[in-house]
């Protein structure tokens, strides 16, 4: 059997089970195409002019790319800039850029744990913290999503087995919940452990002054990830901590040893981005109160709906096929949200997941919770 046929074969499977995907085009704007709710550009700054000015200016300086690594030809008085930038508004003693989110979470997972040590990890934990977790020298145990309790009792059951690690996602992605951490903390100190928490869809929406759950519970948790590809509307991930971290995982993390950085527009682009998020209260104010009216609407129109005082509001829908048929009928109103299916969430709990930014207009929302009103009519989801 060649290759492409065992392929087909294992693609026609994802196809009869419902979860087949295709790439969809986007047009960049937005303004010619879909009303998007499915973004994570919170905060509307990804096409924000001061933004692509900024990003203009370094392009102009530094060029398309950055040529190599950071320990080669990639470093740019950008990145460090940025870098200063991003431990300033974290409050930490220092950061360090890495390419993605994704890369962060795994250069971290994979280079501090070490053999005999736990890492304890909430079970709706992104990809990327599972993905380190494989590649880590510990051992992994799950916890039950936000349960205090079965974490304090597998941090129990695990005493004297080596370093524990707690890590957890600051606001969970799929879900839209916002992890305890303020328990987190003290069950942490309590049991001395160690507290990881990858901040990417907290960071510039929760918190004063967006500084994500840290600012949000007032605690400081020993390591800080996240990512600049959400409300900051840029690209790039990061971490947070000790100066000691950072100049641990320089020379360490192989996502950071060996990866080309991000080009210093990029950089540039970022560190206004967060200029602007520490003076926007006005537009997380507005955020929270369009994420406020949808999460009210929709369970008032009778639907399964998770999450919290986040902008990614999740509508269970159940079957993987159902759940596709909604998304193309909210594509066929102008309306872009995507299915999400398994194995990206657990079986029967198929969805979709809304997110809500401060740039929607009230227009735009009410013609969203008009529209799925029918079509949870229609479908016979809501009655």
């Amino acid at each position: 059997m060649g290759l492409d046929q065992r392929l087909t074969e294992r693609l026609d499977s994802k196809k009869e089970d419902g979860l087949y995907r295709e790439l969809q085009l986007i047009n960049p704007s937005h303004s010619d195409t879909d009303l998007v709710f499915s973004s994570n550009d919170y905060l509307g700054l990804r096409a924000d002019k001061r933004l692509i000015a900024a990003a203009n200016k370094a392009l102009y300086e530094c060029g398309t790319g950055s040529s190599g690594s950071r320990l080669t030809t990639g470093n740019s008085i950008w990145h460090e800039r940025l870098e200063q930038r991003i431990a300033d508004f974290k409050q930490t003693e220092a950061a360090l850029l890495f390419s993605s989110g994704y890369l962060a979470n795994v250069g971290v997972l994979s280079s501090i744990p070490e053999k005999g040590d736990i890492l304890l990890s909430d079970e709706l934990n992104h990809a990327s913290i599972i993905d380190g977790c494989r590649l880590s020298k510990a051992d992994t145990i799950v916890y039950k999503h936000a349960d205090m309790d079965d974490l304090e009792e597998k941090l129990r059951k695990a005493k004297g087995c080596g370093q524990c690690f707690i890590v957890t996602d600051g606001v969970f992605s799929m879900d839209g919940t916002v992890a305890p951490l303020d328990k987190i903390m003290k069950i942490a100190d309590h049991y001395n452990a160690y507290v990881i928490v990858d901040d990417a869809h907290a960071t510039g929406v929760l918190g004063e002054n967006g500084r994500g759950t840290s600012e949000y519970f007032d605690v400081a948790p020993h390591i800080v990830i996240g990512t600049l590809s959400k409300a900051a509307g840029t690209e790039g991930g990061f971490v947070c901590g000790s100066k000691t971290l950072i100049d641990y995982l320089i020379n360490h993390a192989r996502t950071f040893i060996f990866q080309t950085a991000i080009p210093a527009m990029s950089c540039a682009a970022s560190y206004t981005a967060l200029e602007i998020i520490e003076q926007s209260h006005k537009e997380r104010e507005l955020l929270l109160m369009n994420i406020k009216k949808v999460q009210e609407a929709l369970s008032q129109m009778g639907y399964e709906v998770k999450g919290g005082s986040t902008p990614i509001i999740p509508v269970i829908i159940g079957e993987a096929e159902k759940a596709v048929l909604f998304a193309k009928k909210l594509k066929d109103n102008g309306i872009y949200a995507p299915a999400i299916r398994p194995p990206t969430v657990p079986d029967g709990e198929s969805r979709i997941r809304f997110t809500i930014s401060s740039a929607h207009s009230l227009e735009e929302i009410n013609y969203l919770l008009e529209k799925v009103f029918f079509i949870g009519k229609e479908l016979n989801i809501i009655t």
